[in-house]
């Protein structure tokens, strides 16, 4: 088999190479090498206009969409509503009509937001002896963490022996 000599030259990907305007042999235009006048200029960058500003993550675009208003019908008259509203009143319905999944998350709601009250009333005051017997645990507990632990020894225990010791154990 002949092999023929090449009368222009190209690069591997049978293009030919790229020459500036004066004559001279730029370099050869191919896999990550794009033409001069489609190249990222010095000192510009690629993506000029950057990341969107405001861009909003999953939890604004949950809010904002459960706060949209939406037209409910209630009592014969259309009233406007948000969507979260909306979805508590279908969920309430069903629940009244007999649906488990939507009871069971209604009593979910109910006792977690319902509680929310009784837990961020402040605290009854405590009456002398309950607090005295209070004080007294606290201070032991901080006695108890400052003292140094002491560990019994028992003299009359076997040895333990690791794995990779070069002693044997007992057999």
């Amino acid at each position: 088999m002949s092999r023929r000599k090449k009368t222009t030259s190209s690069n591997r990907s049978g293009k030919k190479d790229s020459w500036t305007g004066d004559g001279k042999k730029d370099y050869q235009v191919g896999y990550r090498k794009p033409p001069l006048h489609s190249r990222f200029q010095p000192g510009r960058s690629g993506n000029p206009a950057g990341r969107r500003k405001g861009l909003r993550n999953l939890e604004t675009d949950v809010k904002r969409m459960l706060s949209k208003p939406i037209k409910v019908k209630e009592g014969g008259r259309t009233r406007i509503k948000s969507t979260q509203e909306g979805v508590l009143m279908v969920m309430r319905e069903k629940a009244l009509r007999g649906n488990e999944r939507a009871l069971d998350r209604s009593l979910a709601l109910a006792e977690r937001f319902n509680n929310a009250a009784a837990e961020t009333a402040p605290a009854e005051k405590l009456n002398a002896d309950d607090q005295a017997i209070l004080d007294a645990y606290v201070a032991e507990r901080a006695d108890a963490a400052t003292a140094p632990a002491t560990a019994e020894t028992n003299d009359n225990r076997a040895p333990i022996f690791r794995a990779g010791s070069d002693k044997k154990g007992p057999k």
